[in-house]
């Protein structure tokens, strides 16, 4: 079963493929035309809806071509930080690529209540159906950019099941046993059945 994964983020392809060729599953991304398709994303605070619209745009995309009978995966995250109400949320991304990481630090320069939250939910469409799996990791916000690993968040973000360090400063392999999106990921891959060849 070949799984294409509906993002531009190769570092979450690459994540998805270690974690589903346990299974025997290979992740691929997907494109069409030889480049990664763009989604209009939901303005929602709701990640279930933000995951499901991106699979119907993806499967309007891919109908109608080779690929409309590929299992479909989409992942949403985001970053929740207890003392900015939740903010950036759903919207992380789009706060990362506006005010960076630095931007983030200076909202909590001030702040002694550093703890935070990763989300992600993972969505498979596959034979008519989707499957749905939510992960999350706690942790602290650190006072500075911390490590070159990883991206998005993970320069300031220190998980409490690590060992002090910030994800930016954790081999792909360390992050994934913790991270928000490998246990999604691992929880949607344990509700596939693939079909016997």
């Amino acid at each position: 079963m070949e799984i294409l994964f509906a993002t531009g983020n190769m570092n979450k392809v690459s994540e998805a493929s270690e974690i589903f060729s346990k299974k025997g599953l290979s992740v691929l991304q997907l494109e069409l035309g030889g480049s990664t398709p763009e989604f209009i994303e939901p303005q929602s605070e709701d990640m279930e809806e933000i995951a499901v619209s991106k699979i119907e745009q993806a499967r309007a995309m891919v109908e109608g071509t080779p690929l409309e009978h590929s299992a479909i995966l989409v992942e949403d995250s985001g970053l929740f930080i207890d003392s900015l109400r939740n903010f950036p949320g759903p919207y992380s991304s789009y706060v990362e690529r506006t005010i960076g990481l630095t931007g983030i630090l200076n909202l909590l320069k001030e702040e002694e209540n550093r703890e935070a939250e990763f989300r992600a939910l993972a969505a498979i469409s596959f034979d008519g159906k989707i499957v749905k799996a939510v992960g999350s990791c706690r942790g602290k916000i650190a006072y500075s950019v911390i490590g070159e690993s990883g991206f998005g968040y993970d320069p300031i973000f220190i998980p409490y099941e690590g060992d002090g360090r910030t994800c930016g400063e954790m081999s792909r392999v360390e992050k994934s046993q913790i991270s928000h999106r490998g246990r999604a990921l691992k929880e949607v891959s344990e509700l596939l059945n693939p079909p016997s060849k």
